[in-house]
């Protein structure tokens, strides 16, 4: 075997653009087509926010306006402006930035003058305008690349900055902005922010309450045990309630402004200080699971120079808030110690039904521990014998840590089409879990039937959620099943069983639906993978009449070397998503509950897809 030369010729130096370009995951995470509330083109819209809201904590400018067009993106906001002279350096050169001078930016997200630069070289168009003092300066690049630099002119502007962008569809290719998504993003920046107005097409967002708006907005009601806790002190805030219908924990936190989707020192804290907390008040030694079962909780923090895990900022690693203050664990725990025990002195009936929580859930725990440890062996012997999962190297290796964002669990059904997609798959990144027919209706049933019923238990095993999700093992969990009646109810039944088990799964837009073509449309020099009945006849339009026509019945029939197209860089998710106007019971009774006439009206009209399909078989 020849040895692969290594000179001088192989050292290369890249530019900041070139770099960016090259390595785009170091800087934005994962690139993604938008069906991930984590995919680069949210990291991009993020990074130009972040400006917008630092200018905001800094006292000057309480508007952000923002327009989502397609694929375009415009940002302005009415804060000081970037000083005219240096606007090409700040959007174009590494390690620039007002955020080093920490008299200019306290407490900022940005502090290593990355953001707007990574938004710059990975945009097919980036357009900054910066107006004060009656000045204008305007600049235009390309890829990166200068290609107008206006003179500053005289205008009557109102003093801010505009950033006006299209993501390079050659990177982050077949994407799509979903304004969901970016309405979530909003609604966080506004929470963390009382008083700021971010107008996003048209829609006015603000906040009076913080976190506790936070909360509600994310809840329903009737689903929460006790009404929001809401505290709040120098550089913290914090809101928690209890839910009635989910068992594991949910939390939201945030740094600076930023939300910290992986957590961090204060998000451990938190949970450390919300248990030492409660046990002092009821002077006994709960056990820490049954205190947490079933919170939803938010926390906020300002931190002196922030140190993040990545350019992502989405995990906390500073184990101090700056200055002469105590570290983070140490302040949220007084700071807990002391607000939270007054609240429950002050409001003995919270307090009542807290205890209660708290014993209900100690004596679940000890009814199924007998149960889950026979259900761990069970799942431990299956998994020796690899019957049912086929793991991905990410969790094997030490992998780039932003490759465990595209870490992805296809959960299929039957051998042909697990047996396509472990044969098509990415094996760093892409696990396949196999069905053994259709799963059990899990309506309406508690949580024993999940550690008694084979499949499930060894899903939930594979996904490592058993305790609480926050061992998520896959941040994906897409749900590849045939396009036809029986790959609809398959689909219904698992998302029953997350919604009835794991509905924070579904609020932290984890789950998806894997989208399959239906047709295939070829000539001898074209081939075209159409999802619906509009790309078919378009496809055709293209190919003339006598292009041939295969119709998929199921994903067992795409062979392997057809099916990587569609797990791979074009692979199209349909995620799942709450509305937080039902609650779970009633969507679960809905679709799982008794036949009605409302739920086959709302069928015919709304899944037309499978209805034609039916009508094609």
């Amino acid at each position: 075997m020849s040895k692969a030369l290594y000179t001088e010729e192989n050292i290369r130096s890249l530019n900041w653009r070139e770099h960016i370009r090259m390595r785009p995951g170091m800087y934005i995470g994962k690139l993604g087509d938008g069906s991930s509330p984590d995919d680069g083109i949210y990291i991009l819209l993020k990074e130009v926010i972040d400006n917008s809201i630092d200018e905001f904590v800094m006292g000057e400018g309480k508007l952000i306006d923002i327009e989502l067009d397609k694929d375009r993106v415009s940002i302005r906001d009415y804060g000081r402006g970037i000083p005219l002279g240096k606007v090409i350096e700040v959007v174009s050169k590494m390690n620039t930035g007002g955020k080093y001078d920490t008299k200019a930016f306290k407490k900022a997200v940005g502090l290593n003058g990355v953001g707007t630069k990574a938004v710059n070289a990975l945009s097919s168009s980036f357009n900054v305008k910066s107006a004060r003092d009656n000045k204008l300066k305007s600049v235009y690049f390309e890829y990166g690349n200068l290609i107008n630099d206006n003179p500053i002119e005289t205008s009557e502007k109102e003093s801010g900055t505009e950033v006006d962008f299209i993501p390079d569809k050659k990177i982050f290719k077949n994407y799509k902005f979903r304004l969901e998504y970016v309405e979530k993003m909003v609604k966080n920046y506004v929470y963390l922010n009382p008083g700021l107005v971010i107008n996003l097409n048209g829609n006015k967002f603000s906040s009076k309450n913080g976190l506790k708006d936070l909360l509600e907005d994310q809840t329903n009601s009737e689903d929460i045990r006790y009404p929001i806790i809401h505290l709040s002190g120098n550089d913290i805030e914090v809101a928690l309630t209890h839910s009635k219908s989910q068992y594991s924990e949910q939390y939201y936190s945030f740094v600076n402004g930023q939300h910290t989707t992986q957590g961090g020192t204060h998000h451990s804290a938190f949970r450390e200080a919300i248990v030492k907390t409660v046990r002092d008040h009821f002077g006994k030694n709960y056990d820490s699971s049954d205190i947490r079962k079933s919170i939803i909780a938010a926390i906020s923090i300002k931190v002196m120079e922030p140190i993040f895990e990545s350019q992502t900022k989405t995990k906390l690693g500073s184990t101090e808030m700056g200055g002469k203050m105590p570290s983070v664990r140490v302040y949220i725990n007084e700071f807990m110690g002391t607000e939270l025990d007054n609240f429950l002195h002050k409001n003995p009936n919270v307090a009542e039904v807290l205890l209660e929580k708290i014993i209900q859930a100690e004596k679940e725990r000890k009814e199924l521990s007998g149960i889950r440890k026979i259900a761990r062996e069970r799942a431990k012997k299956a998994s020796l014998h690899n019957k049912k999962l086929r793991d991905c190297r990410v969790h094997l290796t030490d992998l780039n840590k932003d490759q465990r964002l595209d870490s992805t669990i296809f959960i299929t059904e039957g051998d042909s089409a697990s047996g396509s997609i472990t044969k098509s798959r990415n094996v760093n990144t892409q696990a396949v879990f196999s069905l053994r027919g259709k799963p059990l209706n899990t309506y309406g049933m508690s949580k024993k039937i999940v550690y008694e019923n084979e499949e499930f238990n060894l899903l939930q095993a594979a996904l490592n959620i058993e305790e609480n999700i926050e061992n998520l093992r896959y941040n994906n969990i897409v749900i590849a099943t045939d396009a036809d009646v029986d790959g609809m109810h398959i689909r219904l039944l698992l998302i029953t069983f997350f919604i009835q088990f794991f509905p924070e799964l579904i609020k932290d837009g984890h789950l998806y639906i894997l989208q399959t073509p239906l047709f295939r449309v070829r000539d001898k020099k074209e081939t075209f993978y159409c999802y619906s009945e509009k790309e078919k006849a378009d496809a055709l339009t293209k190919l003339g009449r006598k292009a041939e026509i295969t119709r998929f019945k199921g994903l067992g029939e795409i062979s392997p070397g057809e099916f990587k197209f569609f797990i791979g860089d074009q692979m199209r998710l349909e995620p799942i998503m709450f509305d937080k106007e039902i609650t779970a019971e009633k969507l679960l009774e809905f679709y799982m509950g008794k036949n009605t006439p409302k739920r086959q009206e709302f069928i015919i009209k709304n899944l037309k897809i499978e209805l034609n399909i039916e009508n094609n078989l």
